[in-house]
């Protein structure tokens, strides 16, 4: 035997208050809702001699009706009383539905459910209405459950309806005037009708981007800053035919945060769906802010959110082209207004370049980055110095930067979050550039070798040097480099810092996870960080003139901790103790030698 579903009311209504909606507020737009698409089901279903549809809703706060209760009046279709029983009585029918006769996209409402969200603030309502050709019909409701359908005693003159809505002992609050004033011009302020709430009109002249008007921008930017709290640094018109999409983004005249969720103000039908509305724009698009209206977009169950389908993502894509094609235009029509835009909000276009050959070449030819020769653009780089040698790393910049400048080595720091990728996709766009990624221990290579004579006779001078270094795993090279200035540098490869990690990690684990990071920590021979002294150091040469051992080996510590200090490498506790004996061991060598 087939049975039909017992549905508890007031469980429906909580499932309402604390899941799908995020506040009872939301009443208002439900009324307006159904209020809005009764006024398009009458147009619709009016013939090409039929005098014009009035377009009119009234909201009656309970100072206004003088009972305590709400009323919103109509000039809508209507319903009949087999439509009222077919309708208002069974949660998640709508009367907006194919089965009614329109086009279901024609309506804001889609779930059958709006007047079921007024029991978040009403213990009652009651629906008067009145279809064409029919006689006025009551409705009431009640929270607990039950409803009673009659024709009414009293007749409506007009077609439409009026919801009546008599409140919750707990939420007076919610139909005060002053809250329904709020509530109204929130959502329906830029409704095609007119929306009054007692002898306050809340509709205004339509959508604020609309075109037309030479003080049009001066509009836009007055309601940015109104909506936004911001003077945007411009506005982007937005359109979107296949979703019925207009609308305007606000590009953000500071940085923002990549990492933060961007919120954007979204209508439906010109009904507010959502203040706060993400997943709207590309993820790198996090330097702007949008408002838009949408006919063909799809809400969410609770309309306070777009519903993600393939036209949601079409829509995205389409509308960071549309960003993106700003940025090509600012390029061309105003490249200094391009350029305040980069210091703004570089991150996002890098963010993009990564994927999008055009915006590459923007970045290529507008972006300033830090060299060892000056901040230049990639492209001015490669116009002087052909091959693009560029560091992963800001430290490792910082290490090699000055010296490397000094051997004729021009060095890119592409340690910035994006740069090093955007510089191994340019070979993609631009098949002439040529990149090389620079690691320190490939500075060697630049420097020069000593005479062979020369090297031959510092042979026991490094014997003694490598003996003093070999406990720290550094090897000790001789060369020639400049600036003369610089006695010492501290060369480390990827390879070997890697090993360095591990074997200090090491010290803090158990003996089992040890055994394991000491066998990932063997560093072959050449992988080993280097100590490179240079020749060309007047102190050098004096130093590596010693023979007393202990001597050289308190000399060439002293360089290598000044060596880390230099190149901004982390000190390590043994590298900090090493620092402090080598100093003390000299300073008491030249006081012994004074005694």
């Amino acid at each position: 035997m087939d049975r039909t579903f017992q549905v508890d009311l007031r469980g429906v209504v909580d499932l309402l208050s604390h899941h799908l909606y995020a506040s009872p507020r939301v009443y208002v737009r439900e009324l307006l809702q159904n209020a809005v698409d009764a006024i398009s089901a009458r147009r619709a279903a009016a013939g090409p001699g039929d005098p014009p549809v009035p377009a009119r809703v009234r909201i009656d706060p309970p100072d206004v009706t003088g009972d305590g209760t709400l009323r919103v009046s109509d000039t809508g279709i209507g319903l009949t009383e087999d439509q009222v029983h077919q309708f208002l009585a069974t949660i998640g029918r709508s009367s907006k539905r194919d089965d009614f006769g329109f086009a279901r996209h024609d309506f804001l409402g889609q779930f059958g459910i709006g007047l079921l969200s007024c029991f978040l603030v009403a213990d009652e309502i009651r629906v008067l209405t009145r279809a064409e050709g029919s006689p006025t019909v009551l409705w009431r409701g009640f929270a607990d459950g039950r409803y009673s359908v009659a024709v009414a005693g009293e007749d409506r003159l007009q077609v439409g309806t009026t919801v009546t809505l008599v409140p919750r002992r707990d939420a007076d609050q919610w139909l005060l005037r002053r809250t329904v004033v709020e509530l109204a011009t929130l959502y329906g302020s830029l409704l095609p009708v007119t929306v009054e709430v007692g002898d306050t009109t809340i509709t205004g002249d339509g959508l604020p981007w609309r075109p037309g008007g030479d003080d049009r921008r001066q509009r836009l930017v007055a309601y940015c800053q109104e909506v936004f709290g911001f003077t945007p640094f411009d506005v982007v018109d937005l359109a979107v035919p296949e979703a019925g999409l207009t609308g305007v983004a606000f590009v953000l005249p500071t940085p923002a945060n990549p990492a933060a969720r961007a919120g954007h103000r979204v209508y439906l039908k010109r009904m507010l769906l959502a203040e706060g509305a993400e997943g709207v724009l590309p993820e790198w698009a996090f330097f702007a802010r949008c408002v838009f209206d949408a006919g063909e977009l799809r809400p969410t169950a609770s309309r306070e959110a777009l519903y993600e389908d393939q036209l949601l993502e079409s829509t995205r894509e389409a509308l960071g082209d549309q960003l993106r094609g700003w940025l090509v235009r600012l390029s061309t029509r105003d490249p200094r207004r391009l350029t305040e835009f980069l210091e703004i909000h570089h991150l996002g276009v890098k963010a993009l370049a990564v994927h999008d050959d055009e915006m590459l070449r923007l970045v290529e030819r507008w972006w300033p980055m830090e060299t060892n020769t000056g901040r230049m653009t990639l492209a001015d780089f490669r116009a002087q110095h052909g091959l693009v040698r560029y560091t992963v790393q800001v430290d490792e910049f910082r290490q090699i930067g000055a010296v490397a400048a000094a051997q004729g080595m021009p060095v890119v720091n592409a340690g910035y979050v994006y740069d090093a990728q955007l510089i191994e996709r340019l070979p993609l766009v631009e098949p002439g550039a040529l990149i090389e990624r620079v690691e320190p221990s490939d500075l060697t290579t630049h420097f020069d070798a000593l005479e062979p004579g020369l090297e031959l006779a510092k042979r026991p001078f490094l014997a003694r040097a490598q003996r003093a270094m070999d406990r720290l795993g550094c090897e000790v090279v001789l060369r020639a480099f400049d600036p003369a200035g610089l006695p010492a540098m501290y060369l480390v490869n990827r390879s070997a810092a890697f090993a360095a990690e591990l074997r200090a990690t090491r010290e803090r684990v158990d003996e089992v996870w040890a055994d394991v990071l000491d066998a990932l920590a063997r560093t072959d021979d050449e992988d080993r960080p280097q100590l490179v002294l240079n020749h060309r150091n007047p102190l050098v040469r004096r130093v590596s003139e010693l023979a007393d051992e202990d001597l050289v080996r308190l000399a060439v510590e002293g360089l290598y901790g000044q060596a880390l200090l230099l190149g901004h490498h982390p000190l390590r506790p043994a590298d900090a103790a090493l620092l402090n004996s080598s100093f003390l061991g000299l300073l008491n060598k030249a006081v012994a030698h004074e005694d």
